[in-house]
């Protein structure tokens, strides 16, 4: 199909059929539906690195995840902070009546 896009999973996979698999390049985009063209390309790209580029993938996924954690968890100690103080005011206050 003229344009489709495939996700970095198909591609590596498609890859790893050809570099792993044993599989020549031909028969692999046949299989597949893809043009020879297009997995050369793919190849070039993750070729011999394909597992690599799946760790660094998971990699960068986990550590999107991490930040957004952070920053969820820096926000609620913030919130506790404040209430903490909040709290800390009113008692000083009840307690100078």
């Amino acid at each position: 199909m003229a344009g489709e896009r495939y996700n970095e999973e198909f591609k590596v996979a498609a890859v790893k059929q050809v570099t792993e698999g044993g599989y020549s390049i031909a028969d692999v985009a046949k299989r597949l539906g893809i043009t020879t063209k297009s997995l050369y390309n793919w190849r070039d790209r993750y070729g011999e690195n394909a597992h690599s580029y799946q760790e660094k993938q998971s990699n960068s996924d986990e550590l999107r995840k991490l930040k957004a954690e952070l920053k969820r968890v820096t926000e609620e100690r913030d919130i506790l902070k404040e209430a903490a103080v909040l709290f800390a005011t009113e008692s000083k206050k009840n307690t100078r009546s």
